[in-house]
């Protein structure tokens, strides 16, 4: 999935580059819930946060 997701950030950032202002925030909003979401994946394979709920 991680290969997925990168692949993913990757073509947002072209599209971002290419983009006018009205779907440049569209795009930046996507990119950065893409980038949030494999810093998640990350801790979670480094053991830095838990995907187990508190209780």
């Amino acid at each position: 999935m991680t290969n997925e997701l990168d692949r993913t950030i990757e073509e947002l950032k072209a599209e971002l580059r290419n983009a006018d202002a009205a779907e440049r925030r569209q795009i930046h909003a996507e990119l950065e819930l893409a980038l949030a979401e494999r810093e998640v994946m990350v801790a979670e394979q480094e053991g830095r946060i838990s995907a187990e709920p508190p209780f």
